[in-house]
């Protein structure tokens, strides 16, 4: 694969061939030889436009979230009721867990525990995100209480942090075990926490 020519290709160009890199060894476990021979971009050109490793790290997760929550805001705004729409994410989410597409994972799950104890300015970009999946959760919560869809208790943005949560650890576990069943078993538990049915 080459690189492509313009000065803002090559840079989204590294981060694109450095998050399968990074969903599959960690950021400490992957070095920056690693990603440029990948991507194949010489290493001057690399601290052109990064000015160190941490810097590319806190890049990649930017990147991913602005992916993140740009197709989360398009399954939140489809036709039909807010438990339709957070019904259909959910379920993204737990098929883009248990499928074969390893590009798809999370990265919040790989790399959370790992780069908030080794770099601050990492851990901020995490945080951003997470508190942006949060706020979407959320107002699609709010939603669905206003028309009917769902009842969920009153603070929206409590019970959108603890499904947030949940989701998060359910997906690790299932890293761990290499099991969908935790999966399936939140979103049995969010189901229920929502009083979402299968008509809506």
């Amino acid at each position: 694969m080459t690189a492509p020519a313009a000065a803002t290709d090559i840079r989204q160009h590294i981060l694109d061939v450095a998050k399968p890199l990074l969903l599959r060894k960690g950021f400490t476990g992957v070095g920056l030889t690693e990603v440029l021979t990948a991507a194949q971009v010489p290493k001057g050109s690399f601290y052109h436009y990064f000015g160190s490793k941490e810097s590319f790290g806190q890049a990649v997760i930017e990147a991913y979230f602005t992916d993140y929550l740009g197709r989360m805001d398009a399954l939140l705004s489809q036709r039909g009721t807010a438990a339709r729409r957070l019904t259909a994410y959910f379920r993204d989410w737990l098929d883009s867990q248990t499928g074969d597409d390893a590009k798809s994972r999370c990265l919040v799950v790989k790399l959370g525990a790992e780069v908030s104890d080794l770099s601050e300015s990492m851990r901020a970009e995490l945080e951003q995100g997470t508190r942006g999946v949060v706020e979407r959760l959320a107002r699609c919560i709010e939603a669905g209480r206003t028309d009917g869809s769902l009842s969920a208790p009153l603070d929206s943005h409590a019970v959108a942090a603890s499904l947030y949560q949940s989701w998060l650890g359910a997906s690790l576990l299932a890293k761990i075990s290499r099991d969908r069943a935790p999966l399936d078993a939140v979103m049995a538990a969010t189901r229920k926490q929502l009083g979402l049915t299968k008509a809506r």
